[in-house]
């Protein structure tokens, strides 16, 4: 379905098919990138914890720098020939097949190059569609519903999240026998969840492709806009001054979203490592997480809409960094997991007041190629939060030490978010 965006709210069919989007798509960033198979790849994939979680940091990177060079070349094409959702489309299936192909990663060393190759595809197919997909946001509400329709999208994310663990907890890990007779001596019944996570985001991605409105078509064929989106992006770059307020805001989540996004994604890690949780332990912890992280999303939503995307953010920001710290100097697991669920609280509110604020700082016209540089500063530096914890937990010894590195991140990018002045509204 293609039509004309309108200035009045798009139906509401449309609405919550865009968020269903969000609610499909988090399956592979709770099962693939945090709490299952990353787990896995380190327990039964790679030979110890400390190699597992330095190979999955360079994955990490190695995404994180594919997505840097394509995000805003992709997204300044979409500006010029319009539509979204074709290049959604394209993305979600990259990821959709990447998982899917993750259920031939057996156990054991000889599996390395395939299981990282995979989740690097995967996580491109992700995160660059999400280029798009935030893109399609200040189309489909007013502009004093904005925060709350973020929020909602993100906290249909981590239901949509939760409920996948569940399902992949109940149905496959814990269950003895395995279903359709998985060999659980070969991990048959951890590989499944990767078939289960592709076809539960193919099933609640499409609903957007159906009913969600998408913008007008321009006319202009790829061959013309590929050029046109090269020469408005390098001019866009050229003059950031004209943009200084947006730039200074990217900056800031460029630094602190890497310290956010590296705390998620090594999350299932650390909690394996450091504390000797199985994978059933982590899925159980990954679905409490969520729980939290939902709320979050959906409580904040209100005081973005209230009281602004940046009180939100700072706000946010300070309460997960000294949460964090609790998480790092917690000797326990009763410790961890209190530290951890109140840090996952404000998870959500970071990310949907993130999207809202951009959002309202993107010029109409420039939009798709501003919110690819908004997945470029969630991305250009993402190798550096991954590597920084790889690196130092080798050197250390300790994946508690290498974990710290992250406050940095946080610390810094609170502070550089300070200069942004909020639009008015």
């Amino acid at each position: 379905m293609s039509t004309a965006p309108s200035e009045e709210p798009a139906r509401r069919r449309g609405l919550w098919s865009w968020a269903l989007f969000d609610f499909g798509n988090s399956g592979f960033t709770t099962v693939v990138s945090t709490f299952v198979f990353s787990a896995y790849f380190t327990q039964a994939i790679a030979p110890d914890a400390e190699t597992g979680t330095a190979l999955w940091g360079t994955a990490t990177g190695i995404a994180g720098l594919i997505i840097a060079l394509t995000s805003p070349v992709t997204g300044a094409i979409a500006d010029h020939t319009g539509r979204r959702k074709p290049w959604l489309a394209f993305f979600t299936l990259l990821c959709v097949v990447a998982t899917a192909a993750l259920w031939f990663a057996v156990p054991g060393p000889s599996s390395i190059p395939l299981a990282l190759t995979l989740a690097v595809f995967g996580t491109v197919g992700f995160e660059v569609g999400l280029v798009f997909y935030n893109t399609m946001l200040p189309d489909l509400t007013t502009p004093n519903r904005i925060g709350r329709v973020s929020g909602l999208a993100w906290g249909l994310g981590y239901a949509g999240g939760l409920i996948c663990l569940v399902i992949a907890l109940v149905g496959f890990v814990q269950a003895d026998p395995a279903p359709f007779g998985l060999d659980r001596e070969n991990a048959e019944h951890v590989r499944a969840t990767m078939l289960v996570t592709a076809i539960w985001i193919a099933l609640f991605t499409w609903p957007l492709f159906a009913f969600t409105p998408d913008s007008r078509q321009t006319g202009v064929k790829l061959g013309p806009a590929v050029k046109k989106g090269l020469v408005t992006l390098i001019a866009t770059i050229r003059n950031a001054k004209h943009h200084a307020n947006s730039f200074r805001f990217l900056i800031a989540r460029m630094i602190y979203i890497d310290g956010v996004n590296t705390m998620f994604a090594f999350g299932g890690i650390y909690a394996a490592g450091t504390f000797g949780m199985t994978i059933e332990d982590i899925i159980v912890f990954g679905i409490a997480l969520n729980v939290t992280a939902g709320l979050g999303a959906a409580v904040f939503g209100w005081i973005d809409d209230r009281f602004g995307s940046k009180r939100t953010l700072t706000i946010s920001l300070i309460a997960l960094t000294l949460s964090s710290i609790g998480v790092l100097v917690a000797q326990t697991v009763p410790q961890f997991w209190v530290t951890a669920l109140i840090m996952s609280t404000f998870f959500g509110p970071v990310q949907a007041a993130s999207r809202t604020f951009m959002a309202r700082l993107a010029p109409p016209d420039i939009r798709s190629e501003m919110f690819g540089l908004f997945a470029v500063s969630g991305k250009v530096t993402s190798f550096l939060g991954p590597f920084a914890v790889s690196a130092v937990t080798i050197m250390a010894g300790s994946q508690r030490i290498g974990m710290a590195t992250i406050l940095v991140f946080l610390v810094a990018g609170l502070a550089v978010l300070q200069t942004v002045k909020e639009p008015d509204r």
